[in-house]
């Protein structure tokens, strides 16, 4: 890869992860990717990024465009392109697999679907994470399975229940009974993945028809396989008619990537990575809510003080 001379990257920067895609300027050809989490530390990943890629490409000429929803205040302080996700995703779409008619995207707090039959509509879920990577999370914790062995779980189920997917909350409540009476932890991922489809197509698709070719993005669906198999079931999609695209957890960085030679192909967009890496250093940006705060107490002495003060009479 040093011997690249010219590299166009997106950077997809979401509720929960970190997406890289790098590729050659001149041949389009994939070089790199990469998918992580942040631990709610969006600018700080965005850093950690840009230094990995100075030492990836240390040669050559970088331009980037940043994409996902905390990527805003991070592009406008390092002064590149910003696209938005949903823009950069038929980017990707439309460039790589034409043919599609409808692309469902699941990402670690929200889903969307998007049309492509007459320009460009898009559905989102707005309020609730709902039928998104966090529910699958949520849910594996009350199954007290890893998960990194949901999805096997959900491939060796058999039954499948009536649970809410339109919230956590809801989900629990149905899930509990159900393990008390003795249901099986993979019939009940499997449930929740039935939960996720049902969630999905009833709340975003909004009476509009669903229709093959089908492309199916983000990492809850690259990770989770067998949703996409209860998503071609419920849609009684043929194999032909369900895409899973190489990397559809980074589809979106490669759309903010692809951007670069369409939309910004006269913005300035080069970087030296290193030094855009510095300039991000101590920078929280407005949706990174989870920054350090000031602690309640300084010192141990402190909180003993406190506890004084406060002590509950005898």
């Amino acid at each position: 890869m040093g011997n690249v001379s010219a590299v166009d990257i997106g950077i997809d920067v979401g509720s929960t992860t970190t997406k890289i895609c790098a590729l050659d300027a001149l041949s389009r050809n994939l070089l790199h990717t990469s998918y992580e989490r942040h631990g709610a530390r969006q600018a700080e990943s965005v850093r950690a990024a840009l230094n990995s890629l100075a030492r990836l490409f240390p040669r050559a000429s970088i331009r980037l465009a940043l994409t996902g929803s905390g990527a805003a205040p991070i592009a406008d302080k390092l002064g590149v392109p910003f696209v938005q996700e949903v823009v950069a995703n038929a980017c990707a779409v439309q460039a790589l697999y034409p043919r599609t008619r409808c692309a469902i995207e699941l990402g670690g707090q929200d889903a969307k679907m998007i049309y492509f039959d007459n320009g460009i509509e898009q559905r989102m879920n707005g309020t609730c994470a709902g039928g998104t990577g966090a529910f699958i999370d949520e849910i594996a914790s009350v199954l007290n399975l890893p998960i990194e062995q949901f999805d096997a779980a959900a491939c060796r189920g058999r039954t499948v229940y009536d649970i809410s997917g339109r919230c956590g909350v809801y989900a629990k409540t149905d899930i509990q009974p159900l393990l008390n009476q003795g249901a099986s932890r993979d019939d009940l991922a499997l449930s929740a993945f039935h939960a996720i489809a049902k969630q999905t197509l009833g709340g975003l698709a909004q009476g509009i028809d669903v229709c093959p070719p089908i492309i199916f993005e983000g990492g809850p669906l690259t990770f989770n396989p067998t949703l996409i198999s209860v998503f071609k079931e419920r849609l009684n999609l043929a194999d032909d008619q369900a895409i899973v695209p190489d990397h559809p957890e980074t589809m979106v960085a490669r759309g903010a990537a692809l951007s670069l030679s369409s939309m910004f192909a006269d913005a300035p967009a080069t970087i030296d990575p290193a030094a855009a890496a510095q300039t991000l250093v101590g920078f929280t940006s407005a949706d990174d809510d989870h920054a350090p705060g000031k602690p309640f107490f300084e010192t141990a002495a402190e909180r003993k003080a406190f506890a004084r003060r406060n002590q509950l009479p005898e």
